[in-house]
């Protein structure tokens, strides 16, 4: 299943060998834009490489409102997360990398064996 505009249909393309297509993404509260990413293999690299170009995303939209890129690291919003409890998401020293590298984002973590919580579990 995808989220797709009404009316329209979503065509999803990967590697699909398995039967499987490896998708994060995002939505964003107040305005509902979605950031979606397709990846070969859920891991840790592939994970902060998707929060890279997330960062890179909201910093692009920032320098369009009028705001200095140099200045988003300080003054930008900050990127709230709210995560399962996978393992690639909670390794130590990619958490640690994500703290150095990129400021403006914060993980927040579900509460262990809780679906219900989780509403990407729907799709």
């Amino acid at each position: 299943k995808v989220w797709s505009q009404r009316g329209q249909r979503k065509t999803v393309s990967g590697k699909r060998g398995r039967g499987r297509v490896n998708v994060m993404g995002g939505l964003r509260y107040h305005d509902r834009q979605r950031q979606c990413y397709f990846i070969d293999q859920g891991n840790s690299e592939s994970f902060y490489a998707q929060l890279v170009n997330l960062n890179q995303f909201v910093e692009q939209e920032w320098v369009k409102q009028g705001n200095v890129a140099a200045t988003f690291q300080v003054q930008g919003p900050k990127i709230l997360l709210v995560l399962d409890n996978a393992s690639y998401h909670k390794k130590q020293a990619m958490r640690a990398e994500i703290e150095a590298m990129l400021p403006n984002i914060e993980l927040y973590f579900l509460p262990a064996y809780s679906p219900d919580y989780n509403l990407i579990e729907l799709v």
